[in-house]
Formats: C-alpha cells, structure tokens, sequence
C-alpha cells in the first residue's frame, strides 16, 4: 500500500507524525520501562484522559458535529473541542467533513476511508493521502459555529498546547514528567488512534448488517467495547442521525449515556432518534430480503 503511494500525493506531515510516533513508541518503550517504572498513578490518570478525549472525539466530532444527532450548549461544546483537540485527530471541521462524505459516498472511490481499498488503507494509510479539501457546502452549518472555526484555524498550536497542559498536570499529580510524557502522551495516543480508526476497518469488517446489506459497515458488540459504543455501526450507517449507536438497554455505549445525561442536566436538548417501530420493520425488511 504505502510503496505504491505517488510523492505528489502524500500528505508528508501528516505520514510523517503518525509513522514517527510509531517508531519512537516501537524503539523507545523498551528502553524506557527498563529504567522506569510507571506507577499506578501515572496508568489510571492516562487511562482517564484516554477515555474523555475519546468520548469526547465521539460524542463531539461524530454525534454532535457530523450528524447534528443531538444539540449542546456553548460550554459543553468547549470541554468537548478541547478534550478532542487531545486526542489528535484534526480539526473537527475537516474530521466532520471527511466523515459526512464517507457516509453520503461509503464504499465508494469518493470514500474518504473505503474498505474496499484495504483494510489498511480505510485503517490509517487513507490519512497518508492528500483527501479532498473541505467543502464549504458540506459543512456549511459548521461554518456558522465561531467554536469550530476557532478551533480548525488555530488547530495546530491548539493540539500542542491541549497536549502540553494534559501532560504537565499529569506530571504535576503523579510527580514523574517522564512517564506523563510517555504513557499519559504516546501510549494514550497510540490507542487513542487505533481505537478510532477500528470503526473505519473492523467496523466494516466483522459483524453482523441486521438492519442493511446495502453498506459494508456491521455491528460487533466486541468492538463496542474499545470504541466507546461505536462497534453498531450498521445501525448507525442505516439510522445515522440517532444520538444513539447501541439502542437496546444492554448495548454498551457509553456516549450515549454522557449525552443522556448532559440532556437531564439541561446541557443537551434535541436528542434524535428513531423509534422502537421503525427499527423492528428495518429488520423485518432486511429479513424478507435475505429470505427473497
């Protein structure tokens, strides 16, 4: 995949960080733990900071902003820019254009992660190609958010600065600004990444299509799990402005109970989603077509 990349058509500083950061994780961490022993301190704060940058990639970039799922006041929309500029992975004017396009065109060459270019093309090797630029008209509501356009025109001193701040207070609870640096900033992204990019790969892999065949993209109650609820993606792909991806009482999704719980405390209002009678006939539906 890589070694057939044209020059022209790399995004270098882009290929250049992600590979980078891989490498230094692969070179470094052995030496690392040799001479460090991270406490547990240092594991549960990281593993924090993990979980809200990823939640908030999820239910901000993707429910909040992609989908207009659901609408949230000023100062959620702050705390969710902020913990998703931790998390790195783009402005969310370019995130959420990127994905708009992978739904209006999934599995197709205008797909900006098709699966049907390899698994890991659609995994990573999709953000070491020069992709479409941002389409005013896709997200010309997005351009209406003065947070969003703050946000994507300051965007990379904002991911350093986030990064920064994320790093030292770690370092600053724990009293070890090397293992914050390493653990609480490389590791954290590390997974941070492959947890996100699993939804464009696994996610149109393994599973099961209930409610269509029509698109690659399934549901996995396994991949839920690292995703943040994000493993129904068949559903999701088929009823994509619900605020909900696991819609039965035991899916895990634990967006979608932040966003619940921020609409009980007033701080989200709007919540879309599709009945419990639209669901059961889409099912019925895909049987019918199976059995046809």
């Amino acid at each position: 995949m890589l070694a057939s990349m044209k020059k022209s058509n790399i995004e270098w500083p882009i290929a250049s960080y992600i590979i980078g950061y891989h490498l230094a994780l692969l070179v470094g961490l052995p030496f690392f733990f040799m001479t460090h022993t991270p406490s547990a301190g240092i594991w549960i704060a990281s593993a924090i900071l993990f979980y809200i940058s990823g939640i908030s990639v999820t239910a901000g970039y993707h429910r909040l902003y992609s989908h207009m799922a659901y609408k949230a006041n000023k100062g959620v929309e702050a705390v969710l820019l902020f913990f998703a500029t931790i998390a790195t992975q783009g402005s969310a004017l370019k995130w959420s254009c990127d994905h708009r396009r992978h739904h209006a065109f999934v599995d197709t060459d205008r797909d900006p992660y098709s699966i049907n270019k390899g698994f890991w093309f659609a995994h990573m090797a999709w953000l070491f190609y020069k992709t479409e630029p941002i389409d005013p008209k896709v997200v010309a509501d997005l351009y209406r958010n003065r947070l969003v356009v703050f946000q994507h025109k300051y965007y990379g001193i904002l991911m350093v600065v986030t990064n920064l701040i994320a790093v030292l207070f770690i370092g600053y609870l724990t009293g070890d600004y090397a293992s914050a640096f390493v653990i609480g900033w490389g590791v954290r992204l590390f997974f941070s990444h492959h947890t996100t990019w699993f939804i464009n790969s696994l996610a149109h892999t393994w599973g099961s299509q209930s409610f269509s065949q029509e698109h690659t993209a399934v549901d996995n109650y396994i991949l839920s799990l690292i995703t943040f609820g994000e493993g129904y993606h068949n559903y999701h792909h088929t009823f994509a402005h619900d605020y909900r991806n696991g819609t039965r009482w035991f899916h895990f999704d634990p967006t979608k109970w932040v966003i619940w719980v921020l609409h009980k405390c007033g701080a989200a209002h709007g919540l879309r989603r599709v009945n419990a009678v639209q669901i059961e006939e889409r099912i019925v539906i895909e049987h019918k077509k199976r059995a046809a």
